[in-house]
This record gives C-alpha cells, sequence and structure tokens, in this order.
C-alpha cells in the first residue's frame, strides 16, 4: 500500500512481493495453525475478531469514546501523544516537519536535496498507520508503534548532517540523547516493575493463592478483564480464562473439577452465600489501569 500510495514505481521493482507474502504466511502458520488448535479456534475469534475488528468499530476498555462528539475530539489523540510516546526524540519532530515543509516548497529537485522517493515513501507509511489508528474507535498511545521505525528513520535522514558537524566540533547531541534514553529506561525496567506490581489487584490475588493453585484448574473472572489476569496465572494454570456474569459465575463454580473465580468483592456474599468449607477465598484492593479506578477483588477457590 505504501508502496501505491507513494507512487514509487522504481523502488516497487526491488521488492519480492510474491515471495514475500509466501514467506509471511509460512512464518505466521508455524505458530497461528498451533495457535488455532490449542485454542479451538478461539484465537481468531478472540485475537481478531474481538481485538482487531470490535476495536475498531467500538470503544473496549474505556479507552476512547463512547459518543459521536467525544470521537471527533479525539481524532488528534496520536499527533499529541506521539510526543510522550517518542520522546526523546520527538523533541525534533518540529524541526522535522519545518525541514520538510521548506524542502516541499523549495521543490524535491532543489540543490543540496535528495532522496524525494525515500522521504515520500517513509511519510506514506508513517501516515497510513496515523490514519488508520486515529479512525479507530479504541485508541491506545502504542496503537502506532509499527510507524516509529519509519518516523525514526526519516528523522535520522535529515539530522544526521546536523550531527555530522557537531561531532567535528566535539559535540553530539544525539549521542547524548541516546545514552540518557538507554539509562533511564534501563533503570525503570529494573527499578519500577516491582515498585507498581504491588498496586495490581491481579498481582496480589496471584501472590496470595499462589500455594492453592494447581495446573489443571479451570479459572474464570467477573467485570474485571484486565490482561494481567493471564500473565499471572497462566503461568501457573493451563487453562484460558474465561469471561462470566453474575448468574453463570455460580453455575461455573457448581461444576466439578478444581477450578476457582474472580469477582468483585461486593457480589460474594451474593453469589456464594454459603460457600463449602472446604472452599478458600483471597480479597484484595488495587488500581485498575484500564478504568482508573480502585476495584475490591475477591478470589474464590475449591481445589477438587
Amino acid at each position: 500500500m505504501t508502496i501505491i500510495l507513494a507512487r514509487d514505481w522504481q523502488s516497487a521493482r526491488h521488492f519480492k512481493f510474491l515471495g514475500g507474502t509466501l514467506l509471511m504466511l509460512a512464518v505466521v502458520a508455524l505458530w497461528g495453525i498451533p495457535a488455532l488448535v490449542q485454542t479451538h479456534g478461539e484465537f481468531f475469534a478472540i485475537g481478531i475478531g474481538r481485538h482487531v475488528v470490535r476495536r475498531s468499530l467500538a470503544t473496549m476498555e474505556g479507552h476512547g469514546a463512547n459518543s459521536l462528539g467525544i470521537y471527533v475530539l479525539l481524532l488528534p489523540f496520536y499527533f499529541v501523544t506521539v510526543f510522550v510516546s517518542f520522546f526523546p526524540w520527538s523533541i525534533k519532530l518540529p524541526w522535522l516537519i519545518r525541514r520538510l515543509w521548506r524542502n516541499k516548497e523549495a521543490g524535491f529537485g532543489a540543490p543540496g536535496y535528495s532522496g524525494e522517493m525515500i522521504d515520500r515513501y517513509l511519510l506514506t507509511g508513517i501516515g497510513i498507520i496515523f490514519v488508520i489508528f486515529t479512525l479507530v474507535s479504541t485508541k491506545l498511545p502504542h496503537y502506532t508503534l509499527p510507524a516509529f521505525p519509519l518516523l525514526a528513520l526519516l528523522l535520522a535522514r535529515h539530522w544526521r548532517w546536523y550531527e555530522a558537524a557537531a561531532i567535528r566540533n566535539g559535540r553530539s547531541f544525539f549521542r547524548s540523547i541516546a545514552v540518557a534514553t538507554a539509562s533511564l529506561w534501563i533503570a525503570i525496567a529494573v527499578v519500577v516493575p516491582p515498585l507498581v506490581a504491588q498496586f495490581f489487584p491481579a498481582y496480589q490475588l496471584f501472590r496470595e493463592s499462589h500455594a492453592d493453585l494447581q495446573p489443571n484448574m479451570q479459572f474464570a473472572s467477573v467485570e474485571f478483564e484486565e490482561p494481567s489476569l493471564v500473565w499471572y496465572f497462566r503461568s501457573r494454570v493451563q487453562s484460558f480464562l474465561t469471561r462470566l456474569n453474575e448468574k453463570s459465575a455460580v453455575d461455573f463454580m457448581s461444576k466439578p473439577g478444581p477450578r476457582f473465580v474472580i469477582v468483585p468483592t461486593s457480589l460474594v456474599q451474593t453469589l456464594f452465600p454459603n460457600p463449602p468449607q472446604a472452599w478458600r477465598s483471597f480479597s484484595t484492593r488495587g488500581l485498575n489501569l484500564a478504568k482508573g479506578k480502585q476495584v475490591d477483588l475477591t478470589l474464590v477457590l475449591k481445589s477438587e
């Protein structure tokens, strides 16, 4: 699509579209087919139907707008958040835009400028990604990450001339940013996760119930569907998360076999007023990041 919109027919000769497409399909099939078999087709139904089609047409988990007015107001969302998600390199984006605009006004064929088709190719790829996710209803800052390699290449192409002069003068703005950024992200990766995990209810429930979890357990949740549930509990349990409503939660726990369900604490007495003595429960309070509010959750577990 990028080649077509950029009208770069010369570069198109260098792309092996048929061979590349077949190779891509082969690589996807290596993990896609086993995933479909293992999940009895749910991988496609949820992965594509829910997390691609449904996210595109409707707001999910509070990430986006539920009305036309808010949808319109959020159209510039990614053009604002890029200054955070692409930081620290985003501080050069205004300069890059000005430079590209000057080149456009001067004409791509102006003296001292070359690489018209390269810039057009990169800009078209970036534009396609930003436009598609701008139109999608569900919005999260990381959705436009596929555009960042193209954006980085475009910035580097135009920055390199100024960086070469800075290196000759003994100064390198690029090097300073790169070292500082790498150091910062390494520090964040080491320090932040252990500190933040204590505020996540899924992690707290997993830690408290860890000793009682069995590989053959079935597990489900009611009114709490954060991916962290799968991330933590699937490390100990082989089954897949089932999403339930209040009525089906009671039916779920009445079935034979080891299982547990995670429900809002306020519903425990209503759903399970007289649980068997062998059942165990674990409660916690934490932050639901998707909705930005505190939640009280209880894990109700039966071991057999």
